[in-house]
């Protein structure tokens, strides 16, 4: 099998499967390849080059055929959608999101998307440099929030503490009565929870614009 760039980041990922971001190794790689670990280094040159090889994979799968808001679609209705497409790709992979966080990509496809969403805003009644300083707040909680949500998948633990049983028997509802009547609402389902602090992010952005620029978005 030839080596390319691409086709070890993709093995990478499937390795992520069994071994987690913390077991992946270039040798790990190689071995898959039937390879020595010094056959990579032509096409990746460090784990670092490697990780960032995995994540440009998983943002260009997640940006790939997005188009600007159709005529009708709110900037809120289109930026959760591309937040959800990106959120589920993360998904596909154990660790994932982890992947993606602190990554450098230059491909086209992510600064088209940048360049979309920013154009979205704009037409949306938000100035340019507010735009700019706001779309890393939606990237990032996206990140983060997969972040949270793959760790809650208890990869790591022999027994899932994150289960639901396990997360009621380990409050105290005398104690905390709130958190335990709300146990659903706080570690519910993960979709749902992901739209909904999304909501309260660009809900904030909306109104937050005021407070550096004269006039929000739709006042004249």
């Amino acid at each position: 099998m030839k080596l390319t760039r691409d086709g070890i980041a993709r093995a990478a990922l499937d390795l992520l499967a069994e071994h987690g971001l913390d077991g992946l190794t270039m040798r790990l790689v190689a071995k898959h390849f039937d390879v020595q670990a010094s056959a990579l280094y032509w096409h990746v040159k460090s784990k670092r080059e490697l990780l960032d090889a995995m994540a440009e994979v998983i943002l260009v799968a997640a940006s790939s055929e997005v188009e600007a808001p159709r005529q009708g679609v709110t900037w809120e209705d289109w930026t959760i959608e591309r937040a959800s497409r990106l959120h589920a790709e993360m998904l596909r992979y154990r660790d994932g999101a982890k992947v993606v966080a602190g990554t450098n990509t230059a491909h086209p496809a992510l600064f088209r998307l940048i360049e979309l969403s920013l154009g979205a805003m704009l037409d949306a009644g938000f100035p340019l440099d507010y735009a700019a300083r706001s779309y890393p707040v939606i990237y990032h909680f996206t990140i983060g929030y997969t972040i949270e949500e793959q760790a809650r998948l208890g990869g790591e633990y022999a027994t899932n503490p994150y289960e639901r049983e396990a997360m009621a028997a380990a409050v105290d509802s005398t104690r905390f009565p709130l958190t335990a009547s709300v146990l659903p609402d706080l570690f519910g389902d993960a979709g749902q929870n992901f739209e909904h602090g999304l909501r309260i992010v660009l809900a904030g952005i909306r109104s937050g614009v005021s407070s550096g620029h004269s006039a929000a978005p739709g006042d004249t």
